[in-house]
């Protein structure tokens, strides 16, 4: 996902987004424990996805303090 994307999302949508993402981790890291896991890359865009997220969250609560 594209951070430009993310930005377009509602607050709702990027906490439901989240947590449908922190599944996903959780499911690719139990195929890679099971060595079923096709592209362990998946892993890491993942990861970064979430941080991307995690990051619009956390500037969204920060900007009505600054103004």
């Amino acid at each position: 996902m594209k951070i430009k994307e993310i930005r377009e999302l509602s607050d709702d949508e990027l906490r439901s987004e989240r947590d449908r993402l922190h599944r996903h981790l959780f499911d690719l890291r139990a195929q890679s424990v099971t060595e079923k896991l096709a592209d362990p890359s998946l892993i890491t865009k993942v990861r970064r996805d979430i941080a991307r997220i995690l990051t619009v969250i956390n500037e969204r609560q920060k900007r009505p303090a600054k103004a």
